[in-house]
């Protein structure tokens, strides 16, 4: 997988956006999966805290601060109206969620999730949901001061395409270090990190972007998770940039140790790719 792509789907979940242009930055085939607007309707940050004139993160964690009991935290992402298929069957667009919904609850200090999903492709999509939707929890945990509790990722069809079944069956098993980061910030403190990391995404994704400008977005001065997130963004930009040390250089500052492999695990893919005859 793209952990650069994953990060930055993160950051753009918080921000509540739907515009396509910093996505298709980092993926730049995501427009033959999802359309080729200039913004994507089902886009989960913009469902959680625009589409339904509510911002449904801020709420809910209202919500279970005053109740830690409730069983009514309930975050809609699938909207009837727009993403149900026409009278024919067919899709309303390009880009229909395949997350439905996510449920938190607090039991014993600490904060739940269950994320239930339509659709999920175990090869293509199920790894990002992980990181969206685990990433989500945590800094609503710290938006509320309490613990991290499980995670439940509930699927309604769980598939795999035949063309990535040997892809998924030569994969190899890997000891992960442990991940010590830690996003569980204060709701004030953790809005404005997210925001500086908005911003640096709008700056690394300019087409006129120099290698001086992206190495001064990655001294950004934010807590270390979030810089671990913005080193590992500003060094998919070098790289696509064409800017390889500067790509090496700032990939190498990051002290988380999971997103360190994993990128360079993508990086390696890339790497690869390259040299492949075309």
């Amino acid at each position: 997988m793209s952990v650069p792509f994953a990060l930055v789907e993160v950051v753009g979940i918080i921000a509540g956006r739907r515009d396509s242009s910093y996505l298709n930055y980092f993926n730049p085939g995501l427009p033959k999966y999802s359309g080729n607007g200039e913004s994507y309707p089902g886009a989960y940050g913009y469902r959680l805290r625009k589409h339904f004139k509510m911002d449904q993160l801020e709420r809910v964690c209202e919500a279970l601060a005053k109740n830690t009991q409730t069983r009514q935290g309930v975050l809609q992402i699938w909207d009837p109206d727009a993403d149900m298929p026409d009278i024919n069957g067919s899709p309303t667009s390009g880009d229909i969620p395949c997350n439905i919904c996510s449920m938190l609850k607090i039991r014993n200090g600490r904060l739940f999730w269950t994320q239930i999903m339509r659709s999920n492709d175990l090869f293509r999509g199920t790894p990002y949901n992980f990181v969206q939707f685990t990433m989500l929890q945590e800094v609503l945990a710290g938006w509320l001061g309490v613990d991290l509790g499980g995670y439940t990722h509930l699927s309604d069809s769980l598939h795999i395409y035949e063309t990535d079944g040997r892809k998924l069956e030569s994969l190899s098993h890997l000891e992960l270090p442990l991940n010590q980061d830690d996003l569980r910030l204060p709701m004030q403190a953790s809005n404005s990190a997210w925001k500086a990391l908005n911003e640096a995404v709008d700056a690394l994704i300019a087409s006129h972007l120099t290698e001086r400008q992206l190495e001064e977005i990655a001294t950004l001065s934010v807590a270390t998770p979030m810089r671990n997130i913005l080193l590992i963004i500003c060094a998919d930009s070098a790289r696509r940039r064409g800017f390889g040390d500067l790509a090496a250089q700032l990939s190498l500052k990051c002290t988380n140790p999971v997103l360190a492999l994993g990128w360079h695990r993508w990086e390696a893919r890339n790497a690869r790719r390259a040299v492949l005859p075309h």
